[in-house]
């Protein structure tokens, strides 16, 4: 073995193999000899032979891609450090010249015909760019074709090449340049590209900028975990909060938060929120002032709820957020929205630890009492603005800002300890006294009863103290003056007359007493004179001005905000009742007196709360349903959107609660009634009564379905979805309807609806077996509807294979929450006959090979038995009747798969190679022997047909690998031991081939 000074290249390149060898050792000796010649040509010519043995290996072998990084450690030795101050200054071309020959041969290569050498040709492009230093200089010239080769292999058929030639062109990027063919190429990948290992790398290497930062964060909502949790990693490591709107913070936490992925939760608590901290120096609040806490209370308490979660020392939740007096309160002048959520939200996260956290719940809360004397304080603060002022907007913010503090001091209530019986009841009076007060704002008064009625112990003391309040906040005790009367007036004048004229009398016969020295009598008179002359004042004052007569009496209010409180406290008491109570007469009375009237009222905001109410109250009592039902079914067709999706909620829940049965229980007619007539196919005439009742409701809710209104679609659909799944509803029409209604383009925007459904439609078809049989029911009228839809409808645009695929997947025997014993007859059987009936239908149709195809995905049952013998009958008559060559192979292959001849069941099995990720460090699936193309009309490898085990293996045709792979009968699958052989045969070094290469020469 020559020595390290003279190493040959073929030498360097069987050491590079092994990984213990030192590769900066191997690099310097190379290039001691490389700078030995005078001739570089042939020592190019032997560099390029020795490396195209590791450019023709796909798969990711270790002695390969030592090899590979051994020439990406070479190459870059030949870069010359460039100085600052002489920038400008002509390269040296002996340096850079083995740089650019290797370059120049990859730019050659990289439109090879073999996947395996376009895939090494964008790793050493990758690696080689990565290599530079970051003021390395390349030739304009050069740097181009680079980009443009790279701009080529971004759209390869293959992921893995994909994937290395964006990562290559991370440093050709220009975040600054709108039309950057780079930064469009990356984008183009992030929304369209259906590998997520690609989208992966794209996001690991693209800049954030006004372009690129919204396709960012639209892959926060990936379809895959690993994409979404590298998102939020980059956002977080790459983009300034600032650079986020308010709406785009908000929807990162409450989705990432609520992720069904515990690793995307665990990003946003250990890096996200972190990093957003540290741009605002731990500040807390500030962090809630960017949130805009008002409009997102419930996503910013989940976020506080995770910063504690992170917190090491239980001191330093409180003196980060809040500041307390030395009353355990936020002074009422410091109070902002920030600091009262903190407070809330520290206070729930301290008492859900139980008595962990009771220590530190005593320094945060005072006691209950005075809470409530602070809490009264505040509320009572709250001015009601008139509909002058509530034109302005700077004072309508800050009353909504005061009702958002009132509204988190309310809650606060809830983490008070009322054990103590003299807090209780001062917090009991205080919330009374609230909820009295005629300046306390609508939006809060739900809130209030709520925690009134939780602090009360005694059901029947729940109830009458809500009603006293009711009748306080309605009837309000006013004093009454009634005007005096004349008649009483002028007596009173008549007497101060007959006063005057005594007074006179007693003054003269004083002065006749005192002329007869009668001084004792004089001193009798003297003290009647002063007592005539009190009682003629006191008569003077009363006929100048006349006492009123002032009583106090109850007055009935019918202003819409009087009745609008008073029927959000008795909804709030009907929602916090058991309804096993039943209806007591404290709240039948409220229901004549209050909510039935308000039904009727002109204000629609009322109209709406008495509707709730009246929903929630027929919870409690069926008669009480029984006797609303059609009003609740009038005002759901007739009442403006918001009514009518009230009262349809409320018709939805009592048909969840009780089922149609309740429409069983009504009263019996009379029992002098005709008796059953022919008409009624000997039916009573109350059941068929109960029958078109049920019927006109369903036929409603269907009406609903197409109804403009997107809310009172969306709500229909949900209830539907609910009542079906609780099995209330028994219908493959109104399934089939729901499905058409998931797939209708319409629908495109509504979220909530293509969520609920979607949902649905897995939860459902995977508890039971009848259910999947439904959904079996509702296959052919689904795809008849999808068929016959005219070009005009919406419809017509649906992917029918996709439906089918769906109802496949939907009633696979494997998908069973709990599967079943093992049955004759599975789902698939059932629908395999379904289908073939079908066809037989009209064999002409064009829908035929969807069917066909459709066949070929279902799990059917190949144990001799009924069913079998039924398929094979159906499968020989279709044989017979339809033509078209694709239908028949795929019938063909199914009747011997049915026979027992299993050999051709193989054939679509995927044999893969798992192929080591080089940036990501994980595993991806690709596939080695399958065909280049599939079959016309023949499912890909990621179809239903290995869709019980896509969570494992997700393939796809265009990961396939058909590259040195003979020609192998798609019947013969291959065997153990030649997969084995196989797999050694790719662990060999390349030691051998470059030797038997070099004796043939």
């Amino acid at each position: 073995m020559p020595g390290d000074a003279d190493l040959e290249i073929e030498e360097a390149f069987r050491r590079a193999q092994k990984a213990h060898n030192n590769k900066a050792k191997l690099v310097a000796s190379l290039k001691t000899r490389y700078n030995k010649l005078e001739d570089k040509s042939e020592f190019h010519d032997e560099f390029i032979r020795c490396l195209k043995y590791a450019m023709i290996i796909y798969t990711r072998e270790p002695a390969v891609e030592n090899v590979i990084d051994f020439v990406t450690k070479f190459a870059a030795s030949f870069e010359t450090p460039v100085n600052e101050e002489t920038e400008e200054e002509e390269e040296e071309d002996d340096d850079t010249e083995f740089l650019n020959f290797l370059f120049n041969f990859l730019l050659e290569s990289h439109g090879a015909s073999s996947h395996a050498v376009r895939f090494r040709v964008c790793q050493l492009a990758n690696k080689l760019l990565g290599s530079l230093s970051e003021n390395a200089q390349i030739d304009d010239d050069l740097c181009d074709r680079i980009h443009e080769a790279m701009l080529v292999r971004v759209t390869d058929k293959y992921p893995n090449v994909r994937i290395q030639a964006a990562l290559a062109m991370a440093r050709l990027q220009d975040p600054n340049d709108s039309d950057c063919p780079t930064i469009k190429a990356y984008i183009l990948l992030l929304e369209n590209d259906s590998n997520p290992e690609v989208r992966r790398a794209v996001l690991s290497c693209i800049a954030p900028s006004a372009a690129t930062l919204s396709k960012i964060y639209k892959r926060t909502r990936d379809v895959k975990e690993k994409v979404r949790k590298l998102a939020y990693q980059v956002l977080a490591e790459k983009v300034h909060i600032r650079a986020l709107s308010i709406a785009q913070r908000v929807s990162l936490l409450h989705e990432g938060l609520s992720d069904s992925a515990d690793s995307v939760k665990e990003v946003i608590k250990t890096h996200l929120l972190p990093a957003w901290l540290r741009l605002l120096q731990g500040d807390v609040l500030q962090l809630l002032h960017k949130l805009d806490v008002e409009n997102c209370s419930e996503t910013a308490v989940t976020t506080l709820h995770a910063i504690f979660s992170m917190a090491t020392d239980p001191d330093e939740l409180l003196q980060n957020g809040i500041r307390l007096d030395e009353r355990k309160l936020i002074t009422v002048d410091s109070l902002t929205c920030e600091n009262v959520l903190y407070w809330r939200a520290l206070c729930e996260f301290v008492k859900s630890k139980g008595n962990e956290g009771e220590e530190l719940l005593e320094k945060l809360l005072p006691e209950a009492a005075i809470f409530a004397e602070y809490l009264y304080s505040y509320l009572k603060s709250i001015t009601p603005l008139s509909e002058e002022q509530r034109a302005d907007m700077t004072q309508l913010e800050m009353v909504m800002t005061q009702e958002f503090v009132g509204q988190q001091l309310i809650l606060l209530v809830g983490c008070l300890d009322t054990s103590e019986e003299g807090g209780r009841k001062r917090m009991v009076a205080v919330l009374q006294e609230i909820l009295v007060m005629p300046n306390t704002p609508t939006s809060l008064i739900g809130l209030l009863v709520e925690k009134l009625i939780g602090i009360l112990r005694d059901d029947a003391q729940k109830i009458q103290m809500v009603a006293e309040i009711i009748s306080d906040v309605r009837e309000p005790i006013f004093s009454i003056s009634e005007p005096v009367d004349e008649n009483e007036k002028r007596r009173k004048q008549v007497r101060l007359a007959e006063v005057r004229v005594q007074i006179m009398e007693a003054k003269q016969t004083l002065e006749d007493c005192i002329s007869c020295q009668d001084f004792s009598r004089a001193a009798e008179l003297k003290d009647s004179i002063s007592q005539l002359e009190e009682l003629k004042n006191q008569l003077a004052l009363e006929v100048s001005q006349p006492a009123e007569n002032i009583k106090e009496q109850r007055v009935e209010k019918s202003d819409p905000e009087t009745l609008l409180k008073c029927l959000t406290m008795c909804a709030e008491l009907f929602k916090q009742m058991n309804i096993k109570r039943g209806i007591c007469p404290t709240m039948n009375a409220l229901i004549e007196s209050l909510i039935l009237p308000s039904v009727s009222n002109p204000n629609p905001a009322v109209r709406n709360m008495a509707v709730i109410c009246l929903g929630t109250a027929a919870l409690h009592s069926k008669d009480l349903a029984n006797t609303h039902l059609v009003l609740l079914l009038q005002i759901t067709q007739l009442d403006e959107p918001k009514i009518r999706i009230s009262a349809l909620r409320a018709l939805i829940d009592q048909l969840l609660l009780n089922g149609l049965n309740i429409l069983q229980e009504k009263s019996a007619p009379p029992t002098s009634q005709a008796p059953d007539s022919p008409d009624n196919n000997g039916k009573p005439d109350q059941q068929v009564e109960e029958e078109s009742t049920v019927q006109g409701i369903l036929r409603m809710l269907s009406e609903f379905l197409d109804s403009e209104i997107c809310e009172l679609r969306t709500e229909t659909a949900e209830g539907l979805a609910k009542l079906m799944y609780c099995g209330r509803i028994l219908s493959p029409k109104m399934l089939s309807r729901l499905v058409l209604l998931w797939y209708n383009p319409v629908t495109e925007d509504d979220q909530r609806l293509r969520h609920c459904l979607g949902v649905f439609l897995q939860l459902y078809a995977r508890a039971s077996r009848a259910n999947q049989e439904r959904v079996e029911e509702s296959f052919l009228p689904t795809m008849r509807t999808l068929f016959n839809a005219p070009v005009t409808s919406p419809l017509s645009e649906v992917d029918a294979s996709n439906v089918a695929e769906l109802f496949v997947e939907l009633t696979r025997p494997s998908a069973l929450v709990q599967p079943a014993a093992v049955q004759a007859v599975s789902v698939h059987d059932s629908l395999a006959v379904r289908v073939c009936n079908e066809i037989l239908r009209d064999v002409s149709a064009p829908e035929v090979r969807l069917y066909c195809k459709t066949l070929s995905w279902l799990e059917i049952n190949t144990e001799p038995g009924p069913a079998n013998n039924e398929l094979q009958l159906l499968f020989k008559d279709i044989l017979q009747e339809v033509k078209d060559k694709y239908c028949t192979r795929v019938i063909e292959k199914l009747r011997n798969q049915l026979n027992g001849d299993r050999s051709k069941s193989g054939s679509n099995q995927d044999t893969t190679l798992l192929n080591l990720d080089d940036n990501t460090g994980e595993v991806v699936n690709k596939d080695e022997t399958k065909p280049k193309r599939a079959k016309r009309g023949q499912k890909k490898a990621s179809t239903a047909k290995n869709g019980k085990k896509n969570s494992k293996a997700e393939l796809s045709s265009d990961e396939s690998d058909e590259e040195n792979v003979p020609e192998v009968p798609p019947s013969v699958r291959p065997s153990r031991r030649a997969k084995m052989a196989s797999l050694e045969k790719t662990k060999q070094d390349l030691t051998a081939l470059m030797n038997q290469e070099a004796n043939g020469s």
